[in-house]
């Protein structure tokens, strides 16, 4: 199967400090695009149309209006991807996490430090629906 005919998962990584999923991703079964800024995922997101988004929620306390730069990706984003969401985020923020996802709606949420097996039965699930 080519790149062209493999669904498009989209890795924004703005921070890191956690292993690289690649291989995983593509073992999968995706045809993975990577960004490192939101600014950059909502241009790849209207060129490549993902099926699948994995980001991370970075609480930002300086921010007025919103708890992330997540929220201005997904709301960037409405209306041009159907994506399936998945987010990586530190417990520590859960309560801002949740806050977010009163408004928000993400096919998994993951702590750090995200565990493989994890993150592949919900590829897993993800993949099944997509079809």
């Amino acid at each position: 199967m080519s790149n062209r005919e493999k669904p498009v998962l989209l890795s924004i990584i703005e921070i890191g400090g956690y292993p690289d999923f690649t291989p995983l991703y593509e073992s999968a079964g995706y045809h993975v695009v990577k960004a490192e800024s939101v600014r950059k995922a909502v241009k790849l997101i209207r060129q490549h149309k993902p099926e699948v988004l994995v980001a991370e929620f970075n609480f930002q306390s300086d921010f007025r209006d919103r708890t992330s730069s997540l929220e201005t990706l997904l709301s960037s984003t409405q209306g041009v991807t159907e994506a399936s969401v998945i987010v990586f985020y530190e417990k520590e923020f859960e309560p801002q996490y949740q806050r977010f996802l009163q408004s928000f709606e993400v096919s998994a949420s993951l702590t750090f430090p995200v565990e493989e097996q994890a993150l592949q039965a919900v590829l897993r699930v993800i993949s099944q629906k997509i079809g």
